[in-house]
């Protein structure tokens, strides 16, 4: 007999490659009842749909929730909660409910936001996060870069807010992914250039799409505009090969 509430499955779909998608986010994915994604409140476009497209079987209904474009706290917060409402709505009924997100459903995912406002709508609503091949991952193995080594640590930054952080910490780190890169990668390449790791870094731009491209010299980022999906990895004092 099925429980009063169905189950929230958040899947990370991987970088960009539908073959990357795990096995288990594929079983899953052939299971439940309703597949849901998070859009632009301006259009239906949805990345993670398109890669996962190949594994969701054709009668399984695929919905697209907005998302505002905005840093407006109360604006978001509304966003959250309506869409929250909509998949416990479903969950109510006894529906498995899938919510797909790029990369891993837990790294700077959209996912962790809908769940929380999901346990607190319905607290007996159970959720199963099924983690996917980040895309940093993905770009290091790209370029066929181990990401760290021995007794190296690695950290993971926002690159939301420019170089700033990493310009604090720079003299305690040895390697770095900026993800979220896109705004300030310029502020960025300077950041890292200024502290004695150009050398050592390079940019990804939509890795494991058609239109992938490595930028070996970040310097570029100077003039040359990223796209959305850009990022960086970094070592301090390794060049690049």
């Amino acid at each position: 007999m099925k429980e009063a509430f169905g189950t929230l499955y958040g899947i990370g779909v991987g970088p960009g490659d539908p073959d990357l998608i795990t096995v288990k986010a594929m079983q899953v994915l052939k299971k439940v009842d309703v597949i849901y994604t998070a859009s632009s409140s301006k259009n239906q476009h949805s990345l993670a749909v398109q890669i996962a497209m190949p594994h969701i079987p054709e009668n399984t209904a695929v919905e697209r929730l907005a998302f505002p474009m905005s840093r407006d706290r109360e604006t978001l917060e509304a966003a959250w909660q309506e869409n929250a409402q909509t998949v416990v709505s479903q969950l109510a009924k006894g529906r498995d409910v899938a919510f797909l997100t790029l990369g891993d459903c837990l790294t700077y995912s959209t996912y962790g936001y809908l769940a929380r406002h999901v346990e607190q709508i319905a607290p007996a609503a159970q959720m199963v996060a099924v983690p996917g091949i980040t895309s940093y991952q993905a770009a290091a193995a790209r370029l066929n870069r181990p990401l760290v080594e021995g007794e190296e640590s690695l950290l993971v930054m926002s690159g939301v807010r420019g170089g700033g952080k990493f310009r604090k910490l720079a003299k305690d780190l040895e390697s770095v992914v900026f993800l979220k890169a896109y705004k300030n990668i310029t502020d960025i390449a300077d950041a890292l250039s200024e502290n004695g790791w150009k050398n050592g870094s390079v940019g990804l731009l939509s890795c494991g799409l058609p239109k992938e491209r490595i930028v070996s010299d970040i310097s570029e980022f100077k003039t040359a505009r990223p796209d959305y999906w850009t990022l960086i990895l970094a070592k301090q004092g390794k060049g690049y090969e």
